[in-house]
């Protein structure tokens, strides 16, 4: 594994590290979590993540594309937890039973934040763009994200929907439905289409 891979993971393991902690204060009102607990949980991600892209660089030995796989699965990670995150940040703030269109606006922004942060570390880092910017890459990209932004919001919405009105099924399983879809969608689309002539190696 790259030296830049590891420091790569290890802040993206760091930031879901802090960024989960707000979604648990948020679905776990009622469990006391200590300063320790919080450190650990911090660590726990921290280490996690470059083990477990370590983990993918062995396996990448058998099949080569498994590495891309797992510096993707690493970054949606992390989109995942800024979309959750600022899903949480929303509800919290607005304080008050959200309805199903409410629901699907925050849902809606929450995603948007998250699919930005997707563009430069899957451009950059997952398929290894050196190249400047163009339209074309941006075009493929967006019409990924739009498509997987609808299924997104929809499945999302619709989980919301059929569920009871707790915070945890709210604020985290059926955000957490969306973003299954989007990530399956947003890797063939990303790998076979927007950045498909990208090759990633697992060593130096």
């Amino acid at each position: 594994m790259k030296r830049r891979d590891l420091y790569a993971s290890l802040i993206i393991g760091a930031a879901v590290g802090l960024l989960i902690q707000p979604i648990l204060a948020n679905t776990l009102a009622s469990v006391h979590l200590t300063l320790a607990m919080r450190v650990g949980i911090f660590v726990f991600f921290a280490v996690f993540a470059p083990f477990a892209l370590w983990l993918c660089s062995l396996i990448a030995k058998i099949w080569k594309a498994f590495y891309q796989f797992g510096q993707f699965a690493a970054v949606g990670t992390l989109n995942s937890f800024i979309d959750i995150g600022v899903f949480n940040l929303e509800t919290f703030l607005y304080g008050g039973t959200i309805s199903t269109p409410l629901f699907a606006v925050f849902k809606a922004i929450s995603f948007l934040c998250a699919t930005t942060n997707s563009f430069f570390w899957n451009r950059n880092w997952t398929f290894g763009s050196t190249d400047k910017v163009n339209a074309g890459e941006v075009t493929g990209f967006y019409t990924v994200a739009i498509i997987g932004w609808a299924a997104n919001v929809a499945v999302a919405t619709f989980v919301k929907s059929i569920g009871p009105e707790t915070k945890l099924w709210v604020d985290v399983v059926a955000p957490v439905a969306g973003i299954l879809v989007t990530f399956i969608w947003n890797f063939v689309g990303y790998k076979y289409f927007v950045f498909k002539k990208r090759e990633v190696s697992p060593t130096a």
